[in-house]
């Protein structure tokens, strides 16, 4: 078997190649796999690929897998589904989730894997980081029964959020995005949809997914009195200006962060980062999850595909990799 694989990684910002890599012999722990799949997670991802990381977040922004610093050179990713090709026999040639970057081959410890259920095919478990952040996303809001609802914001994490909502009896959930054909996408994920300024108001609760500033003004300005607004954003480098004038104090307003890299304080006594990625591993049985993904490439192109979508060039939600 080849003791070399190939990887992805940001030379510089913006400028990425692929690099051989060692492969070292998998310990009695660990597991061998092979890459099937791999996703861009476009927020995050092209932020990094622009060298967008604020120094202040190099820390806590570092991927599990992560090789190198930022802002580059440096290995990144986290949406990556393979088959274990040697391990523990429970493993061995199953489908696997792990949060490794885009690699051909890697050896990672044999507790950082996730075996895909079998009714999950491998092309569409590439969401499982995306699902799984929606999954705790849910968990910090809390929504309720009959529940208004706005997710401001149709990119992966906002469409996500919105197909777990769209299940919530009785609540009215609407997916707003400045982008028209999003509405196609609402319509598949079984919620409404609308443009900023055709959103309805009076909203007990708004996600808001869409990283800009008027996304986050506008979520604010669909709230209905003693309202939250749950951001699930990332900015980056960024300085984001929050309306907390005029009658924002008046009408009791929040605004409250939730961020995958920790679980929700709601369920963190009772579950650990591998039950919720199994949960939201199983939740991708549903196949209407398809609909996030809206390109492919093959591996081997990644630089130029990276360049494309942190440009706007190539748009996506979810763009996938494949492995020869």
């Amino acid at each position: 078997m080849e003791r070399v694989a190939r990887a992805f990684w940001l030379r510089s910002p913006e400028q990425g190649e692929i690099r051989a890599t060692g492969l070292p012999e998998a310990g009695p722990d660990e597991v061998l796999v092979r890459t099937l799949y791999s996703g861009v997670s476009r927020g995050t991802e092209t932020l990094v690929f622009q060298g967008r990381v604020p120094e202040s977040q190099y820390e806590v922004m570092r991927a599990p897998f992560q090789e190198g610093t930022f802002p580059a050179p440096v290995k990144y990713g986290y949406l990556n589904v393979g088959v274990v090709e040697d391990g523990p026999p429970g493993l061995l040639g199953r489908t696997v989730f792990s949060l490794y970057p885009h690699q051909t081959r890697f050896v990672v410890p044999a507790d950082a894997v996730t075996i895909v259920p079998d009714a999950v095919p491998p092309e569409r478990a590439v969401l499982a980081g995306t699902v799984e952040t929606a999954v705790n996303a849910l968990w910090d809001a809390a929504p309720l029964v009959g529940d208004r609802i706005a997710v401001v914001g149709a990119g992966m994490v906002g469409c996500a959020v919105a197909r777990l909502l769209a299940g919530l009896p009785g609540a009215r959930v609407q997916l707003v995005d400045i982008d028209p054909e999003r509405e196609a996408v609402a319509k598949r994920l079984g919620v409404a949809f609308a443009s900023p300024g055709q959103a309805e108001g009076e909203c007990d609760l708004v996600l808001h997914a869409s990283a800009t500033e008027a996304g986050l003004a506008r979520s604010l300005e669909l709230l209905a009195r003693e309202g939250e607004v749950i951001d699930l954003s990332w900015y980056g480098d960024r300085r984001v200006a929050v309306p907390l004038g005029e009658d924002f104090h008046a009408r009791r307003l929040s605004v409250r962060s939730s961020q995958v890299g920790s679980v929700s304080p709601a369920r963190r006594a009772r579950r650990t980062h591998a039950d919720r990625r199994a949960l939201a591993l199983g939740l991708l049985t549903d196949p209407v999850y398809d609909v996030l993904i809206t390109g492919e490439s093959d591996f081997e192109d990644l630089p130029d595909v990276l360049s494309k979508l942190a440009s706007g060039a190539l748009p996506a939600l979810c763009h996938r990799i494949t492995y020869s």
